[in-house]
């Protein structure tokens, strides 16, 4: 397929169908609009973009051998087909970054392009820290979205790492927490909160302040170590400085950060897409997140 043909041939049409609405009777006016659809006013020109590619880290079966991850991460984190078979991830330079950092108790930012497995970067980590203190204990990790198609997609992904290859039941257990769940489903996770919590700012708001919600607070506030908030491009102005303040009243809430083990210390992932100015990150974190210090990957 030749792209720019058909790029050609879109833009054609669609000027063919913007023309057909245009009847001006000024000889000049007329002259000048057509000058100006002609040169493309009303369509950008192709944008070449390339694909990049991240520098390799090191594979699941390296870091499992190294200590670095729990043995059953061998089993979880596979290129899966249905029946939970399939080679192990080779994993990217930055995610293999953020698995040492987790596990030295630190906070760390990922700023990477789209398609660079960021989820991965906190998914991996909260996985393994889980399996090495135990499942069922409460709510250990608690991930942020700013919308709710993104909690759905995490939560279709954690079900190919963790439900596949384990008919026993997932060796880590997780809950989407958004509002889309009926009563029973809230009934559930109130009565038996799970390990990992997927939910959006407004929600964790609301779980905050409502009185029915508080054994999920509870959890939270007994076993917490991981606070990831995804996509962290997107809070600006109001809706930054609202989000920013609920961070430090989870963080206020949780009894980990007065904690100098790394192994139970309060741990804030922070991804975004990248961004030009790159340099201004841990700066603006420190005051977003109201934290002393924090890794940028």
């Amino acid at each position: 397929m030749d792209v720019f043909s058909l790029r050609d041939r879109v833009v054609n049409d669609y000027a063919d169908y913007i023309g057909s609405f245009i009847n001006i009777r000024d000889a000049k006016i007329d002259r000048c609009v057509q000058d100006e659809m002609r040169q493309g006013l009303l369509w950008p020109q192709p944008l070449l973009q390339l694909n990049p590619n991240f520098q390799p880290g090191k594979g699941i079966g390296e870091l499992v051998a190294a200590g670095a991850l729990h043995r059953q991460c061998d089993a979880i984190f596979r290129m899966k087909d249905e029946d939970g078979n399939g080679p192990l991830l080779n994993l990217h330079l930055h995610q293999t970054e953020a698995i040492y950092a987790a596990n030295s108790g630190d906070s760390y930012v990922v700023t990477t392009g789209t398609g660079s497995g960021k989820s991965l970067a906190y998914i991996i980590p909260i996985v393994n820290h889980v399996l090495r203190l135990g499942s069922g204990a409460g709510i250990r990790a608690i991930v942020v979205y700013p919308m709710n198609a993104l909690a759905n997609s995490q939560e279709n992904e954690l079900d190919k790492f963790l439900k596949r290859g384990f008919p026993g039941g997932a060796p880590v257990t997780y809950r989407r927490y958004t509002g889309q769940e009926s009563d029973q489903q809230r009934a559930e996770i109130i009565t038996n909160p799970p390990d990992i919590l997927l939910t959006n700012y407004v929600m964790l708001e609301l779980l905050m302040t409502r009185p029915h919600e508080r054994a999920i607070v509870q959890s939270a506030k007994d076993h917490l170590q991981f606070l990831v908030l995804d996509e962290l491009h997107t809070y600006r102005g109001r809706q930054g400085a609202d989000v920013a303040m609920l961070m430090r009243r989870v963080r206020e809430l949780s009894t980990r950060p007065r904690s100098s083990l790394s192994a139970h210390r309060l741990r804030l992932p922070v991804l975004a897409r990248s961004q030009n100015n790159r340099a201004r990150w841990p700066k603006s974190l420190h005051g977003f997140l109201a934290c002393t210090s924090s890794r940028n990957a």
